[in-house]
């Protein structure tokens, strides 16, 4: 389809006046990135649609039971239309809950369509066998390796985001609804610290009160403070690698979860209590995961309400009720700009076939809200190109250049 962008019910003709609009934006106080499943996929990662095909393809049956049973409607065993996961996970925790007060006949069922459908958005995380390198064997000593290559689009945006920073402001802010470590893995290729909300070296425990602290070089004075030394990360929904233990929320080194959930995966009759929290399901809310969402999504309201702010959406399909009613609420905060990548628009004629939150965020002609589609336009590797490279400046070294360039 090619470039296409709107700001404010206006289309922007040339994508270099969006690439100045979008480095113009990135000296905002503060910069953050909202990551969707979408965003994984270079990676090897399954949107929620290839994340619906690989339950249908591998578990037909239970994809008719749940139909038969009223959890999903008919329209959804087509590969096409995936349903919304996260309220059919609680429609399930909620029946098996209830079912096994009553020792209903149908619980067996029930039990079998509940673990194939974690196993099937665990694989939409754990990325495919290529994305890994080394052996994989326990206590092997290259165990820890992973492809750069298919990580390079994430390298790219975190190094221009942290560019961008100018001395005294905040490092960048990056949510994401992913389980994956993607993100985790692309700061860990160029040196870069990761603040996620856990502390400790050998026991990392969830300690919100880190999310106040950050990294900076006591030695650099004026230019040499340009950029920053590490980036937030608030993941949404939960982690791959972590895990509850003792009232704690731990996060785990990636070998000892990669192989607990390759044995989950390869287990039968595996329990659905298989030990990560990567969903944020009703029934387990209070008691496991709900201190730890409730926190960061705490922080991610409190990012999009802060003055001088940009806010980039990539790979986010809209299917978060929480999400969307923040990023419609953050709409009143007269600062706040939006960068919304979205591969499915395609200018006016679309706006009835996007989501209902887009659909409202187009037909406000906020010009504080921009959208970029066009298919392979919109996707991480677009945004990589479009953020702009980095240039070692400070505020006032950039105001002496420009009077100088006036005399």
């Amino acid at each position: 389809m090619g470039f296409i962008a709107i700001r404010g019910g206006k289309k922007i003709e040339c994508l270099n006046y969006f690439k100045a609009h979008l480095a113009s934006l990135l000296k905002l106080e503060n910069v953050g990135l909202l990551l969707g499943s979408g965003a994984s996929v270079p990676a090897g990662g399954l949107t929620l649609a290839g994340l619906w095909e690989d339950f249908i393809n591998r578990y037909s049956e239970y994809a008719k039971w749940l139909k038969n049973e009223g959890f999903i409607g008919s329209c959804y065993l087509c590969k096409e239309t995936p349903p919304n996961i996260d309220e059919l996970i609680n429609s399930l925790e909620i029946a098996h809950a209830e079912w096994t007060r009553h020792q209903n006949q149908r619980l067996p069922e029930l039990h079998h369509a509940r673990i194939n459908l974690y196993k099937s958005i665990l694989r939409a995380a754990v990325f495919d066998e290529s994305m890994r390198e080394g052996k994989w064997d326990k206590g092997s000593a290259d165990a820890l390796g992973f492809n750069e290559n298919k990580l390079a689009h994430h390298k790219l945006v975190l190094q221009k985001l942290l560019s961008t920073r100018q001395p005294g402001q905040s490092a960048p802010w990056v949510f994401t609804t992913n389980y994956d470590l993607a993100i985790e893995w692309a700061a860990d290729s160029i040196g870069l610290h990761v603040l996620n909300g856990f502390i400790g070296l050998h026991r990392r425990v969830f300690s919100p009160q880190s999310f106040d602290l950050g990294f900076r070089n006591t030695q650099a004075r004026g230019e040499a403070r340009f950029g920053s030394y590490n980036i937030y990360l608030a993941k949404l929904h939960g982690s791959l690698t972590w895990s509850e233990s003792d009232d704690e929320i731990l996060e785990m080194q990636d070998l000892l979860a990669w192989e607990k959930i390759t044995g989950f995966l390869k287990d039968e009759h595996a329990n659905e209590d298989f030990g990560f929290l990567v969903m944020p399901r009703a029934a387990k809310y209070m008691e496991t995961i709900g201190f730890v969402l409730g926190e960061l999504f705490r922080r991610f309201s409190e990012f999009i309400s802060k003055p001088q702010t940009v806010l980039i959406v990539n790979g986010y399909g809209f299917g978060d009720r929480h999400i969307n009613r923040l990023l419609l609420s953050g709409t009143l905060n007269p600062t706040l700009q939006l960068v919304i990548y979205y591969p499915e628009f395609s200018g006016e004629d679309s706006k009835e076939k996007l989501p209902r939150t887009l659909n409202k965020l187009v037909e406000s002609e906020n010009p504080r809200v921009t959208v970029i589609g066009g298919g392979n336009e919109a996707y991480i590797d677009s945004l990589a190109e479009h953020l702009p490279d980095p240039l070692l400046y400070d505020e006032n070294t950039q105001k002496y250049r420009e009077l100088l360039k006036d005399e």
